[in-house]
């Protein structure tokens, strides 16, 4: 689950992670507001939307007075701000960050993430702030420094001071990196997160070290012990279908291609679209139903994979552990008529009971094709569109 700028931030001060005053503003009166609780002259404007590249959007402005708070406010909220991870459609902004002006000296890069390699937490640092940092890790990897975290040990003390160190802090910024590095690390644990990332992470001219951004993702398999994480969940950030699909308890992330997927687990839905582009389509979802797939999930399935107007094939592909074939057919089938599924559908089955979930489907009365293998069903799914 992915949550806003201003939300991060309340969660990190929370670990007493260094961040600058601010408050989030739903209007430009509020965002006026702010601006004068703050105090000082110098005040940042930020859209508050889920999407990196805001500043080059022109989602981030600096105002010297409140005259231009009000007038950059204005601008920004309610316009569609397109970025390189919004897509051409872009997002609309509808609550800003109103953040008061901090004088940078130098601005750094800090992050954790987990390294499914390791099955441990690795904690990089970087001096090139401000910039993504897949660009650093292309075009000069030697500027990131990593280190891995024991999860029985956590983050050690000589594991900050050297992060510190290579962040080319002295003095006490090198004192005040260690305990924000230290505190990062903490509320990465403390709310079960599976990105925390700081970019910039600033050096003041008054020797202080600061998240001037801050970006925290979380498991979403472990909100259960975050209640109060999961109320800060924007639905408007976030695809209509996919929101739809969580209530429905069905993993879906909606893509670009024209052919609707339906399997049952995350690794044979991978295995499907890569079979599916070989073969000359393009997927035009991720939707893992999971292992206990029923005329319930299979026709919840249907309506959202329907609900993508480029979709004009599906193809599903169930494998009969747990979960028996003949069960999941006869799911299927009530499925299609419960929502006059009119596109051509492709259904490959293997595991227990497929022969007699096969015949189920011939026998069905409804247009279905049934596959042979997983090869086969591509074949048949591309041949559909294409005719």
């Amino acid at each position: 689950m992915k949550i806003h700028e201003y939300q991060a931030k309340e969660i990190l001060k929370k670990f007493n992670v260094a961040i600058p005053k601010g408050k989030v503003a739903f209007s430009v009166e509020e965002a006026v507001q702010a601006a004068q609780e703050i105090g000082g002259n110098v005040w940042v404007v930020k859209a508050q939307i889920h999407a990196g590249g805001r500043g080059k959007g022109g989602g981030v402005k600096v105002a010297r007075s409140l005259d231009e708070v009000r007038q950059l406010a204005s601008q920004i909220l309610g316009m569609t701000l397109i970025t390189h991870q919004t897509g051409a459609e872009g997002k609309l902004v509808k609550r800003l960050l109103i953040e008061q002006g901090i004088n940078i000296a130098k601005e750094l890069y800090a992050g954790i993430v987990l390294d499914r390699s390791t099955s441990k937490n690795v904690f990089m640092v970087s001096t090139e702030g401000g910039v993504e940092i897949e660009k650093v890790a292309a075009e000069s990897p030697e500027k990131i420094l990593k280190e891995t975290v024991d999860p029985g040990l956590g983050l050690m003390p000589f594991q900050a001071k050297k992060l510190a160190f290579g962040l080319g802090l002295q003095g006490d910024a090198y004192k005040n990196g260690v305990r924000f590095l230290t505190a990062l690390y903490n509320a990465y644990i403390g709310t079960d997160s599976s990105l925390a990332e700081i970019n910039p992470l600033v050096l003041t001219t008054e020797g202080y070290v600061m998240a001037l951004d801050a970006k925290m993702n979380f498991d979403d398999n472990a909100l259960f012990r975050h209640p109060d994480i999961l109320e800060l969940r924007d639905l408007d950030e976030e695809s209509p279908l996919e929101v739809e699909a969580s209530k429905s308890h069905l993993n879906y992330i909606k893509l670009d291609g024209n052919v609707g997927c339906m399997v049952n687990g995350a690794g044979l839905a991978m295995a499907t679209m890569d079979i599916i582009k070989l073969t000359g389509g393009e997927p035009a979802n991720f939707l893992d139903v999971g292992g206990g797939a029923n005329v319930e999930t299979v026709s919840n399935g249907f309506k959202i994979i329907l609900s993508d107007p480029n979709v004009k094939a599906i193809l599903i592909n169930i494998f009969g552990g747990i979960v028996r074939c003949d069960r999941v057919a006869q799911g299927v089938i009530e499925a299609a008529k419960r929502v006059s599924v009119n596109l051509p559908v492709v259904v490959r089955l293997e595991g227990t009971n497929a022969k007699e979930g096969a015949d189920l489907l011939k026998n069905s009365g409804l247009d279905f094709a049934v596959a042979n293998g997983l090869k086969d069903a591509a074949e048949k799914v591309v041949s559909a569109l294409k005719n």
